[in-house]
């Protein structure tokens, strides 16, 4: 409606000139017939769940993330369940759930038309438990082993200089490390004990550049897929990339795929674990469930017919 309040949480370090990307955001508004958003930055202490509570206390009824996948995943865990909408704009390195979604990542001015015409649609959240500590929301995915390890050691300033492929460079010291071993358990009796370099557990699979990490996975499936890989060679390695690339998904002796609502993941001794693409530390426990539906997003008008 032209009148819907609306608002924006930005993350201000990812920005060079703040006040130039307000006049964007003001000059979208006004392009698709909108009010000027209220307008929140994030900060250390609260890097947006906070923000997105007091907009929707506000009125807003449309909350748009602009950062990174911290922030969209900060901002989502205030709008869970609240039947206001996420609206999401790019401004990360990953833009990950954007790219499930099929939005654009690359384009400010289109994201904003869509956050502020586009229809409402609910898909499913992810909820990680570690070891004994609060739960959290997850949008994309979870895991722990390699890509937690990938995602700790990247250096920040090669990420801004180089993007995506900065994450590429942190996983070729890391690819060839020794794994761990792993209990993982998807629903109340589908067990597997085995030896693991990465475990994975997705709400949607695909990555920058297309990369359909687990193609299982859908965001609004009711159901949550675990990827178990377990290359014990560079071999081992290649067969798990030709299962990606492959039409025919050929070469995935390494790997296990299993789905279910609850899956729990413990390991022999503390493994590095990451969040939708952020670090969280060495866990031993990752208990996971999904909540169907409970997030609203903001995706493109249909065409009509």
């Amino acid at each position: 409606m032209p009148g819907e309040r609306w608002a924006v949480v930005v993350n201000p370090t990812k920005f060079e000139d703040l006040a130039a990307l307000r006049q964007r955001v003001l000059a979208g508004a006004a392009e698709n017939n909108r009010p000027e958003p209220l307008w929140y930055e994030t900060t250390a202490d609260d890097p947006g769940a906070g923000q997105a509570r007091d907009a929707v206390a506000a009125g807003a009824r449309v909350v748009c993330p602009l950062g990174g996948d911290g922030t969209v995943r900060a901002v989502a865990s205030g709008l869970v369940e609240s039947g206001v909408s996420l609206g999401l704009l790019p401004a990360g390195t990953g833009n990950l759930l954007a790219r499930n979604l099929g939005l654009s990542v690359d384009d400010l001015e289109t994201a904003l038309t869509v956050a502020l015409t586009g229809r409402d649609v609910a898909i499913d959240v992810g909820e990680v438990r570690w070891d004994d500590g609060d739960p959290d929301i997850f949008l994309v995915m979870c895991g722990m082993g390699l890509d937690a390890e990938i995602m700790a050691e990247v250096d920040e300033d090669m990420k801004r200089r180089m993007g995506w492929w900065a994450y590429v460079l942190s996983g070729v010291g890391a690819i060839l490390r020794l794994g761990f071993a792993v209990r993982v358990r998807a629903g109340g009796d589908r067990l597997v004990n085995q030896h693991a370099r990465t475990v994975l557990v997705a709400n949607c699979g695909e990555l920058t550049g297309g990369l359909q990490l687990v193609p299982d996975a859908e965001v609004d499936d009711g159901l949550l897929d675990v990827v178990v890989a377990s290359p014990r060679s560079l071999s081992g390695w290649l067969a798990i990339a030709l299962h990606f690339v492959s039409a025919t998904r050929r070469g995935h002796g390494p790997l296990v795929h299993l789905q279910d609502r609850e899956i729990s993941v413990r390991t022999a001794e503390p493994v590095a674990g990451q969040l939708d693409g952020d670090a969280v530390g060495e866990k031993q426990l990752m208990t996971c469930r999904v909540r169907p539906g409970a997030l609203t997003v903001r995706l493109p008008r249909l065409a009509p017919h």
